[in-house]
């Protein structure tokens, strides 16, 4: 995991600025929607919908699901 993104405000913020710098590092599981989405996800929910795990298998074992728009 790169350091910069070690802490919620610092994921949110990345996944605010779309930052391709954030790829690979987290996932963001949205509550909501039960969906989860790669960081550069074009879809904007909000924050207190938003879980930030660590890869493709804890967000499935979370019991959420892809996101269909940026396909994680």
């Amino acid at each position: 995991m790169t350091p910069d993104f070690v802490t919620d405000e610092t994921r949110w913020a990345a996944f605010l600025a779309r930052d391709a710098a954030a790829e690979g590092c987290f996932l963001v599981a949205v509550t909501s929607t039960g969906i989860f989405c790669r960081p550069g996800c074009p879809a904007r929910p909000k924050r207190e919908n938003i879980r930030f795990l660590e890869g493709r298998e804890a967000c499935l074992e979370a019991g959420f699901r892809p996101c269909k728009r940026c396909r994680p």
